[in-house]
Order: C-alpha cells, then sequence, then structure tokens
C-alpha cells in the first residue's frame, strides 16, 4: 500500500511520516488523496459563505424588503452575525477538534451546511429578513467549527516538507474561493433583487443547496486523523475562550504568529471594505472596476502564498515573514502617493481605468503589497501548526479565530472613527495602516528575534550565494546528533542554518561569536561559544557542559572540529574534542562539507578576512552530507577523512 493510501490508524502522524520527504510539490498536492478532499471541501464552504453573504447583501439593499432608512443597520448587524459565532463557540470548536477524529468532525460539519443551505432557501422563498439574517449567523457558526479543523488536520496529513506548500495550497484556494463567491453573489444578488423574489431567487437557493451537497460529497474522501487529547469538552464560552488565550500565549514564538496572523486580517478587512469607497471616490470607478481591483488584489495574495514553497525550500521559513512585512508597508506607503497622482472625473470603465495615467504604478503597489501580504501570513500559519503539539493544535488555531474576530472587530472600529468621527480620507486611512504595520511588525520581531535572525540568514542564502543541497535527507529529523563540517567562512553556521530543517545549535568559537551583527544571529540560535582550554579553562568546560544538557534535551549540534577558519582552503587536523561529546553523550554524529566557499567575500583567501573579491559574488556553494556516524565508531581522524572525501577537489 503507497504512503498516498494509506489509512492511519492510531497515531496521529503516520500519514505525514509515511510521505517521503521533499517528493511532492504543492501543485503535486492536490494529486494526493491528503490534500485534495480537504481542498475542495474548504473552497467550496468558503464560496459558498460569500457567496450568500455578498447575494444578500444586495438584496437587502437594492430588493425593497426593508426600508432605505434601515439598511445600513442591518447591513452591518449581518456583518456582526457573522463575527459573532467566533466569539462564542471557537473556544468549543477548538476542543472539540483535539478531542475526535477530524474527517468525521468536518463531514458533521459539513451536513450542518447543508441544513443551513435548506434553511437558507426557505428564508428566500418567504422574504423574511429575520430568518435571512438567522442564516447569516448559522454560517458563522459553521465557519467557527470548521476551521479549527481544517488548519490542525493539514499537520497530520502532510509530509514537514509539505507544510508550508499545504497552507500556500489551502490559503490561495480560500482567496479564490472568497473571490468568486463575492462576484457570483453580486451578479446573482443584483439580478435577484430585482426579480422580486422570482426565478432568480430560486436559482440562489438551488445552488446554495446544491454546492453545500457537493461539499460534503468532497469531505467523504477526507483521510482519517485521529485526536490526540483526551478527556472532557466544555460548553462555557466565556472560561474556555480565555483558557485558549493563555494557553496559545505559552509559546512566545507561536503567540507572536497568531498575532501576527490576526494583524493580517486587520489589514485585509481595512483594505478590502474600502476598495469600493475607494474607487468611486479617489480612482474615479465604476463596479467593474470595484471588481478588478478585488481580483487583482486577492490573486495577488493567492500568489504570494505560492511563492512561499519557493523561497522557503520548502521548509516552515519563518525569515520570510520580516520581508512579507517590509513589502506590506512600503508598498502600502507608496500606493497612498500613487493615488494622489491620479487625476479623473466621473466613473471610468475597467477598460478605461486600466489605460488612464497613474494606474500602472498603483496597480504594481497594490499588487506587491497583496504578494508580500501572502508571504507574510502563510509562514506564520505554517509556524503555528509545525510548533504545536497535536493535542492542542486546533485549540489554539481555535484562539487564532477568537483573535481574528477581535482584530476584524478592531479594524472596523478604526475605520469608522478615521472615515467618520475624524472625517479624514481613506488614502490617509491606508498609509495609517501601512506605517501602523511597520510599528506592529517591529514590535513583533523585537518581542521574537528568531524571526529577524532568520530572516538574515534567509536573505543570505538567498543573495549572496546559490546554495545546492545534497543528501540532506541523512540528517535525522528528530532526536539528538552531532554535525560536523568544515570551516571555511564567517557566514558557515548561517548558510548550514538555512539550508537544514531542523533549529540548530552551533559550538563555535568565542572570536567568531563576538563579531558584529553575527553576534546577534548566533545569541538568537543559542549558539555555545566555545575557546581552547588552554586560554580558558572555565568557558571550555562550561561549554562541553551545555553541549551535554543540549544533546540530553535532544537538540540537534553542529561543531567545527578544527577549531578555526581555514587559512588555506584546506582542512585542518580535527581536534578531539568531538570524541571527548560522543563519549560523554553517545549520538549518531553527520559528516558534512561545504563546497565553494573557499575565494568568496566572507572567506580568508587573499588579504584577510572579507577581501573584497566581487567575482566569487552569487557564487554556487554546495552543502553536502554524508551518512550518520554510529557512536562507537567515531574518532576525529575517521570523521575527518569523510569530510574530506565529500568536500572533493571543489574548495
Amino acid at each position: 500500500m503507497s504512503a498516498e493510501t494509506t489509512v492511519v490508524g492510531d497515531d496521529p502522524s503516520a500519514i505525514a511520516r509515511q510521505v517521503p520527504a521533499g517528493r511532492v510539490s504543492q501543485f503535486g498536492l492536490l494529486r494526493t488523496r491528503r490534500l485534495l478532499p480537504l481542498f475542495i471541501t474548504q473552497f467550496l464552504g468558503a464560496f459558498n459563505d460569500n457567496l450568500y453573504k455578498f447575494a444578500l447583501t444586495l438584496i437587502l439593499v437594492y430588493g425593497g424588503m426593508i426600508s432605505e432608512d434601515a439598511t445600513d443597520l442591518l447591513v452591518n448587524v449581518a456583518a456582526g452575525l457573522l463575527i459573532l459565532p467566533f466569539f462564542l463557540f471557537s473556544a468549543t470548536a477548538g476542543t472539540l477538534a483535539d478531542r475526535y477524529e477530524k474527517s468525521r468532525l468536518i463531514r458533521y460539519v459539513k451536513l450542518g451546511e447543508i441544513a443551513v443551505a435548506m434553511l437558507a432557501a426557505a428564508a428566500l422563498y418567504v422574504q423574511n429578513v429575520t430568518l435571512l439574517l438567522g442564516v447569516v449567523f448559522l454560517l458563522g457558526v459553521q465557519s467557527t467549527f470548521f476551521g479549527p479543523l481544517k488548519f490542525a488536520i493539514l499537520p497530520q496529513h502532510l509530509h514537514n516538507t509539505e507544510l508550508v506548500g499545504g497552507n500556500a495550497m489551502v490559503e490561495m484556494g480560500t482567496l479564490v474561493a472568497i473571490l468568486l463567491g463575492t462576484i457570483a453573489g453580486g451578479i446573482i444578488g443584483g439580478a435577484a433583487a430585482g426579480d422580486n423574489g422570482g426565478g432568480v431567487s430560486l436559482f440562489l437557493s438551488v445552488m446554495v443547496v446544491m454546492v453545500a451537497v457537493t461539499g460534503y460529497l468532497s469531505s467523504l474522501g477526507i483521510p482519517r486523523a485521529p485526536s490526540a487529547l483526551h478527556g472532557s469538552v466544555s460548553w462555557n464560552p466565556v472560561t474556555e475562550t480565555w483558557g485558549l488565550i493563555r494557553l496559545a500565549a505559552e509559546k512566545k514564538a507561536v503567540f507572536q504568529s497568531v498575532l501576527g496572523v490576526s494583524w493580517f486580517w486587520l489589514i485585509g478587512s481595512v483594505y478590502l471594505a474600502q476598495i469600493a469607497n475607494l474607487t468611486r471616490l479617489h480612482l474615479a470607478g465604476d463596479s467593474g472596476v470595484v471588481t478588478l481591483i478585488l481580483a487583482f488584489f486577492t490573486i495577488s495574495i493567492a500568489v504570494g502564498s505560492l511563492l512561499c514553497e519557493k523561497l522557503s525550500g520548502r521548509r516552515v521559513e519563518i525569515g520570510l515573514v520580516p520581508l512579507g512585512a517590509a513589502g506590506i508597508s512600503v508598498f502600502g506607503i507608496d500606493s497612498y502617493f500613487a493615488i494622489g497622482q491620479l487625476d479623473a472625473e466621473g466613473l471610468r470603465t475597467a477598460s478605461e481605468f486600466l489605460a488612464g495615467e497613474g494606474t500602472p504604478r498603483l496597480l504594481i503597489d497594490l499588487g506587491l503589497m497583496g504578494m508580500f501580504a501572502g508571504m507574510f501570513v502563510v509562514p506564520l500559519q505554517a509556524n503555528i501548526q509545525a510548533r504545536t503539539p497535536d493535542d492542542r493544535r486546533a485549540r489554539i488555531i481555535a484562539a487564532n479565530n477568537v483573535l481574528n474576530a477581535l482584530f476584524l472587530v478592531a479594524g472596523s472600529g478604526l475605520a469608522i472613527l478615521w472615515l467618520v468621527y475624524l472625517d479624514l480620507s481613506i488614502p490617509s486611512l491606508f498609509l495609517f495602516v501601512a506605517i501602523a504595520n511597520a510599528v506592529v511588525a517591529g514590535y513583533i520581531f523585537q518581542q521574537v528575534p528568531e524571526f529577524t535572525m532568520r530572516f538574515l540568514v534567509w536573505l543570505l542564502s538567498h543573495s549572496m550565494y546559490r546554495v545546492r543541497h545534497e543528501n540532506l535527507e541523512a540528517i535525522p529529523e528528530r532526536g539528538p546528533a552531532v554535525i560536523v563540517c568544515n570551516h571555511v567562512s564567517y557566514v558557515d553556521a548561517m548558510l548550514l542554518a538555512g539550508a537544514i530543517r531542523r533549529p540548530i545549535r552551533f559550538v563555535m568559537a568565542r572570536s567568531i561569536y563576538d563579531l558584529p551583527v553575527l553576534n546577534f544571529v548566533f545569541r538568537t540560535s543559542r549558539t555555545i561559544p566555545i575557546t581552547s582550554k588552554r586560554a580558558d579553562p572555565d568557558t571550555y568546560e562550561a561549554a562541553f557542559a551545555e553541549i551535554r544538557r543540549a544533546l540530553q534535551s535532544r537538540h540537534l549540534l553542529c561543531i567545527f572540529p578544527e577549531g578555526h577558519l581555514t587559512h588555506d582552503g584546506e582542512i585542518d587536523v580535527f581536534r578531539p574534542g568531538i570524541e571527548r561529546i560522543i563519549g560523554e553523550t553517545p549520538v549518531p554524529v553527520v559528516p558534512m562539507a561545504l563546497r565553494g566557499l573557499w575565494g568568496s567575500f566572507f572567506s580568508r583567501q587573499g588579504k584577510g578576512a572579507f577581501h573584497r573579491q566581487w567575482s566569487r559574488y552569487w557564487s554556487r556553494v554546495d552543502i553536502v552530507a554524508g551518512e550518520p556516524v554510529t557512536p562507537e565508531n567515531v574518532s576525529a581522524d575517521d570523521l575527518r577523512q569523510r569530510v574530506s572525501a565529500l568536500r572533493g577537489n571543489l574548495r
């Protein structure tokens, strides 16, 4: 039985472990049972929610069911009813998702969606406003219970190397479904509003029911995902919600990722909610321009999401988050000035808008802003999933949903304050949000320096060098191990950290550990500084004590046994410290070699450190791993020979 078709038993991670590392791309996942049924199910759910919601909005506004004076109130009540369930039921939804088998719960939720869709059809038929609003609330309830299941199930079905790609596909699918549902809802809702409850309303009712039924049928193909939590379920929304927030806050990096995702939704809600008025008041565009900008912005976020797998090397790379945050602010600020340069009157069609002066700059700003937003949110979502244990993952995601709802309300409040009470313009609101994004991102990165450290590592390995990997799957995915590698340049550790999927703790000469800028990276990654025993016996012994503790804690360590950078490109004698380490804590040792770094900017060839040999800029570097050596076979001389063989003649 293949890894793609195996149904797991009692082990929640069985499917993910059976999939060979690095074999399936994000688009290839859509050909597997591990993602395709879930992708279709969530796509149809998001499409149906937005189809009904937007169609109902137009029916209420233009259909004559309510007085014109009550329109603004009921439209905003509908928006509030959609968010309210996230406050009331997220805690229970997360606990249920952790407590019971997830694929079965998804099918229950989709059956509930069918019932809600049938109720929506009845409400449309009788033209009852209260019943129509009740359906909106129930759609929110359905989304509340589906959200934790959708994201908590991914790590159980996907390998670690597929988690970013899987999240990107789900994010892309959700955004495209929202866009298509909004467009379809606008077309059908507009026609139904003038139809006075006739054939168009009947078509909308049938469509909502059929999409819900199709979503349920697709959910039948989702593989089992057993629970990892045992115990009772509390139905008290207040205590459970507070408990969720406390649970999410236990790990700082996870909680800051949760806040980052919620901030993304605040930014998105502020921008998307104002697009229609921005287009009419400042871009001189008609409804076709509104659809064009919504489509362009949404597709750009989807493209940015899909780029994450390529840019991250198919790993959970939070180093992309600072890059995404910077792009949102830079192009958000520039869009303010781009809007100010547009000069048009009346209402232009989409083709007239595209041909207008200044339009390309604005579209480029919005497009790049959307792409960077995708690069911002996907690694954060993957980081939450990867760093949260199986028995609490769904509850952490539920806590994220609660905070998402709070941030959405805050975004609406900010827009009302800015535009209504302060009577300021929409472009100035966008400028404020772009600047605030830089401040919020700076706060998150200051609280968790790992984001900035990983960004520096990612930037180095994707700018100055073209890094190629070979046999890195030989490095154990879990459990204690030691990597030994030749030492060629001042950035060897950063290149290895960027290539190897597991977090690494380096053992490094104090002289390199103390270098400016690099010291920030090394401290953040908990590097262990070491000196020779003769130079500083206390530091030497303290380093070995910390190495023992790290291996006992099942960490992955990396040491450079030469003890110094090479002066001639050749591999020096390996010092016996590696033998002492393995003698005190027997663990596997993985020999590795760096090729192509000698003569590059950060090596010592030529006139000393940082000699500028620009001909080696963007040079190719190979990072090669050998097969692990068992503890009883470890010797310094043998490891040197293995590393030399891996490096070969390419220095």
